[in-house]
């Protein structure tokens, strides 16, 4: 038999379903691209490529996009090539910083910045720039992430010697340069779609 505040309970129980499910649904949610699982949700999801600078090509409009575009990657890694004739832009890897490194732009989405608090992962960006169809600048951004293959932690210390020969305290600098990285195996692991889109916002500001 059922009783008056059993009923009550589960009134206010589906009435919570039906609350959670509401804000669930507000915000940006959209369909990811297809190689993409993972919906995106944020504020506001800019298109890949995303127009800038509508209106008439001109060379001062496109000077002005390029430099943009190089100015705001600047913010985030080391440029390898920049060439305005091919309008495009490459950057050099770098390791993807993670909750050690607050002051470090990148990561915005807080799963991928803990991944990489963890585990060693790095990141490369590629920016192409094009006409549009209908005016303006089209800017194309791809960011990949690669993650580091070790057979075992840098540093652990299980399965050698208990005696160790080097001192206890080994203070090492995490200075990225080709000499530290050229003996390191990566293998890609997907897009950061989250920094693409954090790129693509500040470079849709150009004016």
């Amino acid at each position: 038999m059922t009783t008056g505040r059993g009923v009550t309970v589960r009134l206010r129980a589906a009435a919570i379903m039906v609350c959670a499910g509401a804000l669930a649904q507000t915000g940006c949610l959209s369909a990811p691209p297809v190689d993409n699982p993972v919906l995106v949700r944020g504020a506001e999801c800019i298109e890949n490529p995303v127009l800038v600078s509508p209106g008439q090509p001109t060379a001062a409009s496109y000077r002005e996009v390029f430099e943009k575009a190089l100015d705001v990657l600047d913010d985030y890694f080391e440029i390898q090539a920049a060439n305005p004739y091919e309008g495009r832009i490459v950057t050099f890897p770098r390791v993807a910083p993670g909750y050690e490194q607050p002051w470090k732009r990148g990561n915005p989405d807080p799963r991928q910045r803990l991944l990489a608090t963890f585990q060693s992962m790095r990141q490369t960006a590629t920016l192409e720039i094009r006409s549009g169809e209908r005016g303006g600048y089209l800017v194309y951004v791809v960011v990949e992430r690669e993650l580091e293959d070790v057979p075992r932690p840098v540093r652990a210390t299980v399965g050698s010697a208990v005696f160790q020969e080097t001192q206890t305290v080994d203070r090492q600098g995490e200075v990225v340069t080709p000499e530290t990285t050229g003996d390191r195996a990566w293998f890609k692991v997907g897009r950061d779609y989250a920094l693409e889109q954090e790129i693509l916002r500040r470079i849709r500001q150009c004016k």
